[in-house]
């Protein structure tokens, strides 16, 4: 039966249960052996570190003291949409987290278009974790054997300028690209050989946090809290505008939430543990990322925040006169970063499996390896773009660009809730589900996510159109004719 255009852009998958193979939601080869703590650990590694061991420097000079608003503010944001995950996650328990949730509620059209979000919001957070892994292994071999990297392979190619965007050539950040490798090969090994390393670096990653907390405590000064709002505005961030640009800025840490959604093809008892994963990695992170500010900001004036490398290990060493506190804290920070960049790449290589499973991308990034079960070409192709975006370009530019698209999902997930209990009749249906009704809760969320948007840059907004406007090419011109809804049903 030939479809209309419009018929062929709000087609969706159906919801088959978890684990039947067919052209459902679930179809696929990879293999259920992530269980919770594994799960949760993933999602915890995919955001502890990033916000805290990079972002201050970036957000802090927005919002001053205050900026501990601004992970309030996006923590009550990832929490209303935790709730929409949760439901949608137990509904439909399948890779390719809001992309999944988007094709059985909304359509195939915007599902490829949230497809593009993800493929965005992912790519360019790996890359900037990986670029932030550099400053702190340069600490750490300053600080353990007296020797740094060269400034020109650790500084990118491209990097803002006076007057805009500057090239210099011969320089490249080496360090984020040899991370990049590492991640991939251990990838290629296979999910369970994965998740149970980043499980191990997770603890770490929390053992050296609480390290910091005791001695950052140590080292607190309640004036530097005063004026706890921005009051220069300059760049027009005084006040609450700069709570929320910092909140912007801050945002895509949470993007652990959606990395839980994505191993939903790779989870035992999917039903049950991914909700579960992403509303106890949303309290584990929310309540570190506190802690941490507050600290930081308690040993250190919000001023000496910009520009600064390494920023937490500067802070210990500044507290305690002493080399060993940043010593210890650079070694745990760069392999909590590894943990970080290792889980948001996993995350792109499941979102290009099942979009390629669905058809609207080649067949190549859905071929597993027969012994490790892992996705090798897409896992070879995810490293290259990464690696090379982390090498030639200055982090500056990727922070903002990764928040837009974790807010977009967001948005689209919270849209999903009402979409699939209007479709699906919930009425009965046992398992978790969103309070107050399907509009008050998601109304919320979205709201959140649109506040938040409206103060990031210009430039945000300008590069995030172009490449929809490449996602809705590639969709009309490969996806809407290979798409396996075209086929019929076996």
């Amino acid at each position: 039966m030939n479809q209309t255009l419009g018929q062929k852009l709000t087609r969706t998958k159906p919801i088959n249960p978890a684990g039947h193979h067919g052209h459902g939601l679930n179809s696929g080869a990879l293999a259920r052996t992530v269980g919770l703590f594994s799960l949760t650990m993933i999602g915890v590694g995919a955001t502890i570190g990033t916000g805290i061991f990079f972002t201050m420097v970036e957000a802090v000079p927005k919002a001053g003291p205050s900026v501990i608003l601004s992970f309030l503010m996006a923590a009550v944001t990832a929490g209303l949409t935790a709730l929409c995950y949760a439901e949608l996650s137990f509904r439909i328990p399948a890779s390719g987290s809001s992309y999944s949730f988007a094709y059985a509620t909304v359509g195939e059209f915007l599902a490829f278009v949230m497809a593009g979000c993800l493929l965005l919001e992912y790519g360019l957070a790996a890359s900037a974790t990986a670029i932030g892994w550099s400053s702190y292994l340069n600490n750490f071999l300053g600080n353990a054997v007296g020797w740094q990297i060269p400034e020109m392979l650790r500084s990118p190619m491209i990097v803002p300028g006076a007057h805009g965007v500057e090239f210099r050539p011969g320089h490249i950040n080496l360090p984020p690209v040899l991370l990049v490798i590492m991640c991939g090969l251990l990838l290629l090994r296979g999910t369970r050989e994965s998740a149970t390393t980043n499980a191990v670096m997770v603890v770490i990653k929390l053992a050296i946090l609480v390290f910091f907390l005791v001695i950052a405590f140590s080292g607190f000064d309640s004036a530097n809290f005063f004026p706890f709002f921005n009051t220069d505005n300059s760049k027009g961030f005084a006040g609450m505008t700069g709570v929320t640009a910092a909140a912007g800025t801050v945002f895509f840490s949470f993007i652990g939430l959606d990395t839980v959604a994505t191993a939903g093809d790779e989870v035992k008892n999917p039903q049950r543990n991914v909700p579960i994963g992403i509303l106890a990695a949303l309290v584990i992170v929310t309540v570190f990322y506190l802690l941490v500010a507050v600290a930081a900001l308690g040993a250190q004036p919000a001023a000496k925040f910009e520009g600064q490398e390494a920023g937490l290990s500067v802070i210990l060493q500044n507290v305690t006169g002493q080399a060993w506190p940043a010593l210890v804290l650079s070694a745990g920070a760069v392999i909590s970063v590894f943990s970080v960049t290792l889980v948001t790449i996993y995350g792109q290589t499941r979102i290009l499996f099942a979009i390629s499973r669905d058809g609207l991308i080649p067949k190549s990034f859905q071929k597993v390896h027969p012994r490790t079960q892992a996705p090798v070409s897409n896992t070879v192709i995810v490293c290259c773009v990464v690696g090379l975006v982390a090498g030639c370009v200055d982090a500056t530019y990727l922070w903002d660009m990764v928040s837009m698209g974790t807010l977009t999902a967001f948005i689209v997930v919270s849209l999903a809730v009402p979409v699939l209990r209007r479709k699906e009749n919930c009425k009965g249906v046992k398992g978790f589900r969103v309070p107050f009704g399907p509009y008050v809760v998601p109304g919320l969320s979205i709201f959140a996510c649109l506040y938040i948007m409206r103060d990031l840059s210009r430039t945000t907004f300008l590069v995030f159109f172009i490449w929809m406007t490449v996602a809705v090419l590639t969709y009309f011109l490969y996806g809407i004719r290979n798409s396996r809804l075209n086929q019929p049903a076996a």
